[in-house]
């Protein structure tokens, strides 16, 4: 008896590891191009309130240092680091939010890349919004990938149309 069951937890435990993924196979395909990290940014965020929150991937998509910055409808800014993201998200209950990307340019010149991206938030992926944003998101490509390592918002407003400016450009 005690030697089936040795062998059935060997054989558990080589399974378990042969057929495990490890963060960087599991989210490999995210970080291998700008236009793959950047529709990844928006999906981790984006989802229907039974999606759990995808914080692995978030935060492998990020440098280990990544700062984040909003700015206020006063353009005053308030910057954290990613980590900080997490705690009203876990804390609270999960809502239909999704974030869709509208426009987006980038520069890119050696290993550092700048993404301007202009979003909407939606509650449902069907329905239009008005409720819009600019996001500047800086880049770096490091062994054999690129990682986010910083990125700032502002919302439009009636104070400002950046959005609809940028979308002109």
């Amino acid at each position: 008896m005690m030697k089936k069951m040795l062998l059935s937890t060997t054989a558990l435990l080589i399974c378990t590891s042969f057929f495990a993924q490890t963060t960087n196979e599991k989210y490999a395909k995210d970080v291998q191009s700008i236009d793959a990290i950047i529709s990844a940014y928006y999906e981790v965020v984006s989802g229907s309130s039974e999606d759990p929150w995808q914080f692995e991937r978030d935060k492998f998509i990020h440098s280990e240092n990544a700062i984040i910055t909003r700015l206020d409808k006063n353009g005053a800014a308030e910057s954290h680091v990613l980590e900080v993201e997490y705690v009203p998200l876990a804390l609270g209950p999960k809502e239909g939010f999704y974030e869709k990307e509208l426009k987006r340019t980038v520069s890119h010149f050696g290993n550092l890349a700048q993404v301007w991206s202009a979003f909407e938030i939606r509650t449902s992926p069907d329905l239009a919004s008005n409720i819009k944003g600019l996001n500047s998101i800086q880049l770096h490509y490091e062994n054999g990938r690129w990682f986010i390592d910083s990125w700032t918002c502002e919302m439009e407003s009636s104070k400002n149309s950046l959005v609809a400016d940028f979308l002109k450009y």
